[in-house]
């Protein structure tokens, strides 16, 4: 089915970004994944082509569009490439929100304008060792000091934790526990007493570095609060929705890409004489798998408009999250066994695809906690 919801601005945009991804990503990639890191060098030419930034204002260096539909292109693309190392998705919409909506304008000119151009590369840090999709068991607590926070705690499972020059740190700030008293605190490189841990060795993803993060009697100053003091529960539910939007829409993708290639191989592989594309179970699978694929891209498709206008809630957006992504899941396992052997060869694109997508279902708030959600907007 042709889809809708693009104009021939977004086409156009969708040929810059391949062809970035050409010219930058593909010829590195191989050795960022040996690396567990990508260069920094990635990020700055990210940001010359303007892919950084999108929803940022003009008059601070970014696209000045924040319609959703472009980052929707950018995460597709990206996802079809196999390049989850390069986090722009986590760069644009996750954080980028976060001050584009809650910074004071001293703060959008002191941190927007490297954000554009890849010189500052950022991070959330929300999870810790325990505490994941609970955000209300957060421990990690900033004691106000007059002129400055002192903020001590630890995080992990933080993605570009290696990398980042700014990261957005979900503290208590008051001793009540519950969502009560979390606010956001923006640590910067440099800062005394911030530590980062080793560089997580993952099944997948291996060129995103993901770290443990560490905040010993670290002096924040009072300028670097984003947002409302001891708003931060809001504020995290409030962009929650795009978040679970990026994670969804690449969910689609990677599955839509899984059956093209696997169709692609089953037409050529043979067993018993003949094509596996001749076999009935074959065909069977292919056939289911196409149709899921169709359906839950008409869903996102819809989510995508509808997040672009302004009017998707965050229940649907829950949906969306985990339906696409347990698909992708699914797609990945059963095109890795229509592959056989070959699929267990790291060589092949379905056995990337396969580890690096199995985070899907768990970042960005699990399968369960989507459910959660959604059970208790219908039940409540």
């Amino acid at each position: 089915m042709k889809r809708q919801i693009f104009t021939a601005d977004h086409e156009a945009f969708r040929g810059t970004v391949r062809t970035f991804l050409a010219k930058e990503v593909a010829p590195h990639y191989a050795q960022w994944e040996r690396d567990g890191i990508v260069s920094r060098e990635a990020w700055r030419a990210a940001g010359r082509q303007g892919l950084l930034g999108l929803a940022v204002p003009e008059e601070y260096g970014g696209g000045g569009t924040a319609d959703f539909r472009y980052s929707a292109v950018l995460t597709e693309e990206f996802t079809r490439a196999g390049a989850a190392g390069l986090a722009v998705g986590l760069h644009n919409d996750i954080v980028g929100p976060y001050l584009t909506a809650l910074a004071t304008e001293e703060q959008k000119r002191r941190w927007l304008p490297g954000f554009c151009t890849g010189e500052i590369i950022t991070a959330v840090a929300m999870t810790e060792p325990g505490a994941g999709s609970d955000l209300q068991g957060i421990r990690t607590s900033a004691e106000d000091r007059g002129d400055h926070w002192v903020l001590n705690g630890s995080k992990t499972f933080i993605s570009n934790g290696i990398l980042a020059d700014l990261v957005v740190v979900v503290a208590r700030t008051t001793p009540e526990g519950g969502a009560k008293g979390l606010s956001l605190l923006v640590v910067e490189r440099g800062m005394a007493g911030f530590e980062r841990g080793r560089n997580l060795d993952k099944i997948g993803q291996k060129a995103q570095d993901t770290a443990e993060l560490f905040f010993r009697d670290v002096r924040v100053p009072k300028e670097n609060l984003l947002g409302e003091l001891h708003g931060g529960f809001v504020h995290l539910m409030t962009n929650l929705a795009q978040e679970r939007m990026n994670i969804a829409v690449a969910g689609i993708a990677a599955a839509e890409h899984l059956l093209e290639i696997t169709s692609s191989y089953v037409k050529e592989r043979e067993a018993f004489g003949r094509p596996l594309a001749k076999l009935q179970h074959v065909r069977f699978e292919i056939a289911e798998m196409a149709t899921e694929c169709a359906v839950t891209r008409a869903f996102l498709d819809r989510c995508i408009a509808d997040h672009a206008a302004g009017t998707l809630d965050a229940v649907h957006a829950s949906m969306a999250k985990w339906w696409a992504t347990e698909l992708q899941k699914r797609v990945a396992d059963r095109c890795l066994q229509l592959h056989g052997g070959y699929g267990y060869m790291s060589e092949y694109p379905v056995a990337k695809a396969f580890t690096d997508g199995r985070i899907q279902t768990i970042y960005g708030g699990t399968t369960e906690i989507m459910k959660e959600i959604i059970g208790r907007s219908l039940l409540s």
